[in-house]
């Protein structure tokens, strides 16, 4: 459904791919959908790419394979964000707000963008689980030569924290994350993985300024307890 199929479509092409090639009364039979609902979705199918409709005496449809489906909607939307990055609207720059950032999922898209369009440097304070699931794109940075440091409860294992990374290890941090993106945004807030989550997203200067002195008075408490690691 996520790949743009309704219910009814999703459940009509499951039952194509587990029975292979079928005609609409056998779905109708086998799924027990009206014979009108199946034809239309069938239609469906076929239009996004879901579907083959093979003609003969008897009109007959097979799933397209799953793999195939998916990569070609990728594609497709890979396509049209390209198309939309470059002809949307230009919009008036200004300074962003304080922005509510709700449920797990969206966080952790927030939280893997700001990283991503990192230039400079990233700081990150959260417990090792947190970033253990950001790591990839934090990886991505550190190879662009981008300054990652990271503020957590656990050393991290992987060579090219040690290479390329600076490390400070505190203590127990549960589920807060708090992270800065070139001294011009930051996101603050909780995950437990629940659509109940909130963090705070905000480009404001002073919140930044005060945001980052915390960040440097942890460091430096870290610092003299012997918790540096590079």
């Amino acid at each position: 459904m996520k790949f743009g199929l309704t219910r009814q479509e999703a459940v009509i092409y499951l039952t194509l791919y587990k029975n292979g090639e079928m005609t609409g009364y056998e779905v109708a039979k086998l799924t027990g959908i009206s014979r009108s609902n199946v034809y239309s979705a069938l239609s469906g199918l076929a239009d996004k790419g879901a579907a083959y409709l093979e003609e003969g005496s008897t009109s007959r449809y097979r799933s397209v394979p799953v793999e195939e489906f998916c990569a070609n909607k990728i594609r497709e939307l890979s396509r049209e964000r390209e198309y939309l990055v470059h002809n949307i609207p230009a919009t008036k720059e200004k300074e962003v707000g304080y922005i509510t950032i709700s449920g797990c999922q969206n966080i952790w898209n927030k939280a893997e963008n700001m990283i991503r369009e990192a230039g400079m440097r990233i700081y990150i304070s959260a417990a090792w689980k947190v970033i253990e699931k950001l790591q990839d794109e934090l990886f991505k940075a550190l190879e662009k030569d981008i300054k990652v440091v990271l503020i957590t409860d656990k050393e991290p294992e992987h060579e090219l924290w040690r290479r390329k990374g600076i490390c400070y290890i505190g203590s127990e941090r549960g589920n807060d994350i708090r992270l800065i993106i070139d001294s011009a945004y930051a996101l603050t807030g909780e995950i437990n993985d629940s659509q109940d989550d909130a963090c705070l997203y905000t480009g404001q200067e002073n919140f930044i300024r005060v945001f980052k002195d915390a960040l440097s008075n942890e460091i430096k408490l870290i610092q003299l307890r012997g918790g540096e690691t590079k």
